[in-house]
């Protein structure tokens, strides 16, 4: 044995007799396997690792706040384009329903589901053409671009606001000192006509029978409403397209002490009215219990002339 070797052994063991254990670990040796080192306090003594990390600083409110504009924008233009849209109504023609300077809202997500207007609604429609006149105001650039997203109408949009009289299929006609009729039952309308106006007395017309696909609208101040009556030997006849129609007003939302809600008259909901459609219903229901008594009769002699085949086969 070596003078090294006995040496080692010698400061190896407690008094150079004993088993051999490890001294400590130099100062520049690797870290243990999984990596973790020992920390150590002020005092010298192993402390625990601390695994907490230290906590996210909030963005500032302010480099949020474009996101925020952005994300209510494309809201905001969405609801306009799909849900609902405010209109302001700029004159006087649907008094005392509505006043000049109302705003109102527009449903325009039924349409989308393959509802039609019905009589007796409060609908906003484009110019069927000719209604208007040719007018052209000047916008900055932000009424502009609030008018496109839906936070204020447009002052060049040419949009109309008139009560469904009459539907497709349906015969209307007033005479001077009588009602409207409608499919032959008079309209009570002293819940929205405006006070001492006339239901027509001003423009009778009729009879008239409404096509498919088309809607006779007239204001609810009579005689202050270029309506339907006033567009007769126009190209449309005085009807308003139903794919021209942009949705039903609902709702009077603007000012606050005008708010309420448009129902549609009690007056439209008289079975002499709802005639056109009611006598439609009982034709359709026939032809659809029909159907599958024809097929049952036919399944019937299928089955007499197969089991007369058979027998002759026998």
């Amino acid at each position: 044995m070596t003078a090294e070797t006995d040496g080692t052994a010698a400061r190896s063991g407690a008094d150079g007799d004993g088993p051999w254990t490890p001294g400590p670990k130099p100062q520049h040796e690797a870290p243990d396997p999984d990596g973790a080192a020992e920390a150590a306090d002020p005092d010298g003594e192993a402390g625990e690792p601390d695994d907490k990390k230290p906590a996210k600083k909030q963005r500032p409110f302010w480099k949020e706040l474009p996101m925020l504009i952005g994300i209510a924008l494309i809201l905001a233009l969405i609801i306009k384009t799909f849900l609902v849209q405010a209109f302001s109504i700029p004159s006087d023609s649907m008094q005392d329903t509505l006043q000049r300077g109302d705003r109102v809202l527009v449903d325009k997500l039924t349409p989308w589901f393959g509802a039609t207007p019905e009589r007796g609604e409060v609908v906003v429609f484009h110019d069927p053409g000719g209604w208007l006149p040719e007018a052209h105001v000047e916008e900055n650039f932000l009424q502009t671009a609030l008018s496109f997203i839906g936070l204020m109408p447009s002052a060049n949009e040419k949009d109309l606001i008139k009560r469904v009289i009459a539907v497709g299929g349906d015969t209307v006609e007033c005479k001077k000192g009588g009602k409207i009729q409608v499919n032959g039952t008079a309209l009570d309308e002293s819940s929205y006509i405006y006070p001492g106006n006339t239901p027509c007395d001003d423009k009778p017309f009729g009879p008239l029978k409404v096509p498919k696909g088309k809607l006779w609208v007239m204001g609810d101040h009579r005689q202050d409403s270029l309506d339907s009556r006033y567009h007769q030997n126009q190209p449309g006849d005085g009807f308003v397209p139903e794919k021209q129609v942009v949705g039903r007003a609902i709702v009077k939302a603007w000012p606050i002490n005008r708010w309420g809600t448009l129902p549609v008259p009690e007056t439209f909901d008289q079975k002499g009215v709802q005639s056109r459609a009611l006598s439609a219903a009982p034709g359709a229901v026939g032809f659809a219990g029909a159907v599958p008594l024809v097929l049952w009769r036919r399944r019937r002699a299928q089955s007499r002339a197969a089991a007369r085949s058979a027998l002759h086969e026998g």
